[in-house]
């Protein structure tokens, strides 16, 4: 044990070359995500000197060529499509998670891991065909015109599920053992050894799991560009179309030109900061307990 803890406090010669490539690797990821905040800031500052912070909250609404630049109503888009995603897909991935590690065979908890992987592959251009060609048209036939923010939530949450799900399985398999057979001893039932047990004792890796999932969300342009509608307006329906601020800089960066294109990269300077500070959030939760 002595041998253990001293081997790994003080790595061998053997290990030297393996840590120093380790830490270029991490430096070379943190000096990567600095330069991409860099150039965001550099690519924004025409817009937030000409333009002024005030203006992309307080405008009548967006439009660039006219010199108006309210993106509150994609920010909106943006967080409805998020927030809908995950109401449906937290208890939905928690519960596939239950079901792959409690429920399910042996044989078939595998099965359903590798059809979540599987799940967590698919291109994000996929997902947006098909509810392009899909989805939108069933929900057209609810309420015109089918490409809305309902879609969008929908397509999000089929997106997200594998993260979420994945992350509480790994979460409820590394729940130390002894705490089961002791919840077992007492005479808990299955169900009151998960609530009671597990899913509190996964709190920290689960709380992770969901911020990432909302980090990708809220980053998606494809497939939301695809089922949205692409239209600047808050919704008042879950039918109305949406456009989010990902699928606004996909569709105008092509011809923006000065103070509109600034303003473009303030978009994504704002969805960089968010998004750094989820996963921030993350970090910090997943510290939380050792074995969540």
């Amino acid at each position: 044990m002595n041998w253990s803890k001293l081997n790994t406090l003080f790595p061998s010669r053997a290990d030297q070359p393996l840590l120093w490539l380790l830490r270029l690797c991490a430096l070379t990821a943190a000096t990567v995500v600095l330069l991409i905040l860099t150039f965001l800031v550099i690519e924004s500052r025409p817009a937030l000197r000409d333009v002024g912070i005030a203006r992309f909250f307080g405008d009548r609404s967006w439009h660039p060529t006219e010199g108006e630049y309210n993106f509150m109503p994609m920010l909106s888009g943006t967080v409805y499509c998020s927030l809908g995603a995950l109401l449906l897909a937290v208890p939905s991935g928690i519960a596939a998670a239950l079901f792959s590690r409690w429920y399910a065979p042996a044989s078939v908890a595998g099965l359903f891991r590798r059809l979540i992987e599987l799940l967590a592959g698919i291109p994000s251009v996929v997902y947006g065909l098909w509810g392009l060609t899909t989805l939108a048209p069933l929900i057209g036939r609810l309420h015109a015109p089918g490409t809305s923010l309902l879609a969008g939530i929908l397509i999000l949450a089929l997106m997200i599920l594998p993260t979420i799900a994945l992350t509480a399985d790994a979460a409820l398999a590394a729940v130390p053992q002894a705490y089961l057979r002791g919840a077992a001893a007492l005479g808990l039932s299955r169900w009151g050894m998960i609530s009671g047990v597990a899913l509190p004792a996964t709190r920290s890796g689960i709380a992770t799991g969901i911020l990432l999932a909302a980090a990708r969300a809220m980053g998606e342009t494809m497939a939301v560009l695809m089922v949205c509608g692409n239209v600047v307006q808050y919704p008042d329906s879950l039918f109305d179309p949406v456009r989010t601020l990902t699928a606004n800089i996909a569709l105008e960066m092509a011809y923006a030109m000065g103070d509109h294109r600034a303003a473009l990269f303030v978009s994504g300077l704002a969805l960089m900061l968010l998004m750094l500070a989820m996963v921030g959030a993350a970090g910090l939760l997943s510290r939380g307990r050792r074995y969540a």
